[in-house]
């Protein structure tokens, strides 16, 4: 588990009995920030060691079928390079492989410039024929991210996204981090320094880790539109946001490289029905306060207001009230 989760539910620690109750809940569960007043920030905190850098679930294998759908039928939407890049994306495909035959033997199998997946049938060559980063987004989960330093800037130089949460990637490619975020109400003012000082300062090794949440009305992983929706969904009420009301979590992890000097960004996502949540009256409490305290700005970017009223009259029916 992650160092420091403790601290975003009511401070519980390391071995307590919360946390033990936290390692056997729901991944989206466990690792939304369900802070409240909500707070817009980084919420950084660091891992021990590089254990859980990548996580590996019982639907690995439907998540990389996935995938390589979504490549073969969006490819030009799902990946994305500058040229320049491919030192970089070499690096991060050897650091993926390093950690998959560490952590997870017998997921992918290395014979000189051979790779194979056995599960999927797949052989791929390591110096050529894929993108180095297309082929590394093929053997995790994670969507995986490539930020480096240019013209003074940490910026965008290559990604696989194939689970966006509403967020067109052809459009990031190039982009500083101020240019990606300049969208979402309130980064320029609370979080763009230091977001560029954490950068800076990331020294290579460890690995810092974040989430980011929303609430949607769809639960396809493969969304790269839909940001900013005002309208309430007349079809998710009440009665039924239970079921028709997902709770979307991104677990995402940042670590530097030591050859190419770049910072890979991986991106996990989980999802969990309202349902699930709703059986546990604290983080019911948290998301209603959490959904309430949220600047209305920033609920229009998330497409809140979509499922708003209805999950939060769905909480409060579940005991969440003022």
């Amino acid at each position: 588990m992650p160092a420091g989760m403790g601290h975003w539910y009511r401070g519980a620690p390391a071995g307590s009995s919360e946390w033990t109750t936290l390692r056997a809940v729901e991944p989206a569960l466990r690792y939304a920030d369900l802070r409240v007043p909500h707070q817009l920030r980084m919420g950084l905190a660091m891992l021990d060691g590089d254990a859980e850098w990548f996580q590996v679930g019982e639907s690995w294998l439907d998540d990389l079928r996935e995938k390589r759908r979504l490549l073969l039928a969006h490819r030009d939407r799902v990946f994305v390079e500058q040229p320049a890049s491919r030192a970089a994306q070499a690096e991060v495909l050897e650091a993926v492989v390093s950690w998959l035959e560490a952590r997870e033997p017998g997921r992918v199998q290395v014979a000189g410039n051979r790779l194979e997946i056995p599960a999927l049938g797949e052989v791929h060559a390591l110096d050529g024929g894929l993108a180095p980063l297309d082929l590394a987004a093929r053997l995790v989960q994670e969507d995986l991210c490539v930020m480096e330093r240019r013209d003074e800037a940490w910026r965008l130089t290559a990604a696989s996204v194939c689970f966006p949460t509403r967020w067109d990637l052809p459009s990031k490619l190039g982009r500083s981090l101020a240019e990606i975020h300049g969208t979402v109400p309130g980064y320029a003012e609370r979080l763009m320094r230091s977001a560029d000082r954490f950068f800076d300062a990331m020294s290579c090794g460890p690995v810092a880790w974040r989430s980011n949440w929303s609430l949607l009305d769809d639960p396809a992983l493969f969304q790269p539109v839909g940001s900013g929706r005002t309208t309430p969904n007349s079809e998710v009420t009440a009665d039924n946001a239970g079921e028709r009301v997902w709770l979307r979590v991104e677990r995402q992890t940042l670590r530097r490289l030591p050859r190419s000097d770049a910072i890979v960004f991986t991106i996990r996502v989980y999802q969990s029905r309202l349902s699930a949540l709703a059986r546990d009256p604290a983080r019911t409490w948290n998301l209603a306060g959490a959904l309430r305290t949220m600047p209305a700005p920033l609920q229009s970017y998330k497409s809140l207001p979509a499922v708003r009223d209805a999950a939060l009259s769905y909480l409060e029916s579940r005991g969440a009230s003022r």
